[in-house]
């Protein structure tokens, strides 16, 4: 049996990540502040920790009780709170360093943890949910798109560093979706007119987990309905 583990899987695109890997077969692990992570773990037949992926504890239960009960990990995804907002200059040093806890140290601290057991069992896949304003940043996003500009970089030097040992890092850069409340106004941006479903980003999880993506590592891919201008 395959196991994959989310973090910030409680809701939203980390709980829908959780069921798609679930539905393919995998045994899941969740970790969520809520407490809505241990429930769908256990509604999905594997368990859940409540807990902060910004806790080196927290996550390392999560790690521990995947190993006690399978003794593996394949898959790790990296879901994300939310993190400060407002003005450029107005944003505090505080509140810089809380985006970088929320949008890159939540996947550099159990990627650390998953690595050695990944290295161990000759393989793994890690998913990281980013932002299609990693790359073309938003005023609407400063801390999210500074620090998954860094995520890009981080996951690009990952990648290359343990691909020998056949463990793969890629991104997913969501635009608008549905996890969030929808306005005409932004859906009127997409050229496709509309906001991007859950589904498709765990569909896109999905697939990067799989055996099919397995010659696909150090990626950014955009699931954005054309949002995004760059080529």
């Amino acid at each position: 049996m395959k196991v994959a583990l989310v973090t910030a899987g409680g809701s939203g695109m980390g709980a829908a990540a959780a069921r798609k890997l679930a539905e393919d077969g995998f045994a899941v692990g969740i970790l969520s502040s809520s407490g809505k992570g241990e429930a769908l773990g256990a509604a999905l037949g594997g368990f859940g920790v409540t807990g902060s992926n910004q806790s080196v504890a927290d996550l390392q239960a999560l790690v521990d009780g995947a190993m006690a009960r399978w003794g593996r990990v394949d898959v790790l995804v990296n879901s994300a709170g939310h993190g400060p907002r407002g003005a450029l200059l107005d944003i505090t040093d505080e509140d810089w360093m809380r985006g970088q806890e929320v949008y890159f140290l939540n996947v550099v601290r159990p990627t650390r943890l998953v690595t050695p057991i990944m290295q161990a069992q000759g393989g793994g896949a890690i998913i990281n949910i980013s932002t299609a304003w990693a790359f073309e940043p938003s005023a609407m996003f400063p801390t999210s798109a500074v620090a998954r500009a860094g995520l890009a970089a981080f996951t690009k030097i990952y990648a290359d560093t343990y691909a020998a040992a056949n463990i793969r890092m890629n991104n997913v850069l969501p635009g608008w979706i549905d996890s969030l409340p929808g306005t005409e106004e932004r859906a009127a941006m997409v050229p496709m007119r509309r906001y991007g479903t859950m589904a498709e980003i765990a569909a896109v999880v999905g697939f990067l987990a799989s055996d099919g993506a397995g010659y696909i590592t150090g990626q950014n891919l955009r699931v954005d309905g054309g949002l995004t201008r760059s080529v």
